[in-house]
């Protein structure tokens, strides 16, 4: 270690200055870097804040618009089924797997394609009766199997139902009307309702003696009202005899679409 007792008294107050000097100089650096640290935290603190949060300013107007239009479908979507009971699980699926099959031919010979064929349930269940002296009674299993089958020739509709139910099916829950282009009739509602919007925040901001500076947020909300043509499903084809194919309008869908912009005015 270095010994200051050899070093002349000049050396020695050079030397004891020297360390004043470096000791404040640390002293500094030390706040500066508390500071910064200090600075820093509170920063990221005021970012939090706002983070996951839309800047909204404080100078807004809100207006809704609503736009409505008509259309008129082009596909119908029927949900037929087939219901078997048996005394055994097999026996019943067999039953019902012989009319799907018959009703899925028909289909195929009316032109529907098979992407147009869709299991929507098939369901397996045993059946009990209850019965005051003896209490559960098993009395077989029921098979239930649904195809949902897009119609694309909608005035055909009455037809693919009649041989539908001709071939097996006992049960119809129902037609669906819609359009397969469902995007370009909601395009065109949406459309309508944000010129409506616009119309009314030009009329507003000038009643208010304001000015419109910017589009700050905007939402959607609605959609179609499609026609659903309910059917009786109790003892639907159940007959084995042709019935005259019904009439079944397909009507129209309404479409109504509502948004709502957000301006900043000054």
């Amino acid at each position: 270690m270095f010994n200051e007792n050899f070093l002349s008294e000049g050396n020695k107050a050079s030397i004891i200055k020297l360390k004043k000097i470096m000791a404040a100089l640390a002293s500094v650096f030390l706040a500066v870097l508390v500071i910064f640290f200090i600075a820093k935290s509170f920063n990221e603190i005021e970012q939090r804040k706002y983070i996951g949060q839309d800047i909204i300013p404080v100078n807004t107007i809100t207006v809704s618009g609503k736009g409505e239009i008509f259309t008129k479908p082009d596909i119908a979507k029927i949900s037929i089924s087939v219901e078997k009971e048996a005394l055994s699980v097999a026996e019943a699926q067999n039953k019902a797997t012989e009319d799907i099959n018959k009703i899925i031919a028909f289909l195929k010979g009316s032109s529907i394609e098979d992407k147009d064929i869709k299991t929507t349930n098939y369901n397996i269940y045993p059946r009990y009766d209850y019965l005051e002296e003896q209490g559960r009674v098993f009395r077989g299993y029921t098979v239930t199997q649904t195809l949902e089958i897009k119609i694309r020739k909608i005035d055909e509709t009455g037809k693919i139902l009649s041989g539908a139910a001709l071939a097996g099916a006992n049960q119809v829950g129902g037609i669906y009307f819609t359009v397969d282009d469902e995007e370009a009739p909601k395009r065109e509602a949406r459309q309508k309702a944000i010129i409506d919007a616009k119309e009314k925040s030009a009329q507003l901001a000038k009643d208010l003696g304001v000015k419109i500076v910017r589009l700050v947020s905007f939402s959607e909300s609605g959609g179609d009202s499609p026609y659903l043509y309910n059917l009786k499903t109790a003892g639907f084809g159940m007959g084995g005899e042709a019935a005259p194919a019904p009439e079944i309008p397909a009507g129209e869908n309404k479409i109504t679409t509502t948004v709502s912009l957000t301006y900043e005015i000054k």
